[in-house]
């Protein structure tokens, strides 16, 4: 989830007044067209490249996009705010917000532990599988992190997998997070169609990622093989891997 949302709302309201009940208008930095070659809708980035929110909407459908409406995203953030002062909204110089706008305290690891019960304690292994320290929970860790580990070592280490199974976070030099390929599954592709088997694509393993060149294998049944052209670091299960074919949203999927 991404939140800027009271002054994103309340322009919003103003700008969409009168649109009807026909549509529903979001503050992403987003757009949405429909394709005179296919008469299909596509979902696009953002005009902004900064602010592009794009990335969190590659689950939409066709149905979903045929009543979405992206006010904001042939905007940049400058524009927004001084046609909220304009106005008169009293949270035209709000700070835009960076985390999980529902967790208050900013501590998620804690967030996590009141909703659903957490292993705990465990092993942190290094790649060869020998246990070099212990953990307070595999929920407290992601796949390229450095700081936290608690760990001494002549060589920085990093989170390179965590094995929810076996309770255990594996961690080891920045070279060990290199991947040249993943798959992921709950795909969704924004068309209604899967690409042909090749296609090529730019792909972002996460919303700041710099987008890399890749090639996709659709798998069928809601799963794709993807591959790079050059390795990738921190491939994370559990992020979203969205496609990109120049600025519009191909899909995505969930990394596994």
């Amino acid at each position: 989830m991404h939140c800027n949302g009271d002054l994103k709302f309340a322009t919003l309201v103003a700008r969409a007044e009168g649109m009807g009940a026909d549509f529903v208008a979001t503050g992403h930095y987003a757009r949405v067209d429909l394709d005179p070659a296919t008469g299909r809708y596509r979902l696009k980035r953002g005009a902004d490249p900064a602010k592009d929110q794009s990335y969190f909407l590659f689950t939409l459908d066709q149905a979903q996009l045929a009543h979405a409406m992206f006010p904001v995203g042939e905007l940049d953030k400058v524009t927004v705010r001084e046609q909220a002062r304009e106005l008169g909204l009293d949270v035209a110089d709000k700070p835009d917000s960076h985390e999980i706008c529902f967790v208050a305290d900013g501590d998620h690891a804690a967030f996590l532990e009141r909703q659903a019960p957490m292993a705990g304690a465990g092993a942190i292994r290094d790649t060869a599988g020998a246990v070099v320290g212990t953990h307070e929970g595999v929920h407290r860790f992601t796949v390229g992190q450095r700081k936290g580990l608690g760990l001494s070592s002549p060589i920085p280490l990093y989170v390179v997998g965590i094995d929810a199974t076996a309770n255990s976070v594996i961690v080891g030099p920045k070279d060990a997070l290199e991947r040249t390929e993943l798959t992921a599954g709950g795909v969704n592709w924004i068309s209604g169609a899967a690409p042909e088997p090749g296609a090529r694509v730019t792909a972002r393993i996460r919303h700041r990622h710099r987008e890399a060149v890749a090639t996709i294998e659709p798998l069928g049944t809601g799963r794709v093989h993807v591959r790079f052209d050059e390795p990738q670091s921190a491939v994370a299960p559990g992020q979203a891997v969205v496609f990109y074919d120049g600025e519009v949203v191909v899909g995505g999927g969930w990394i596994d």
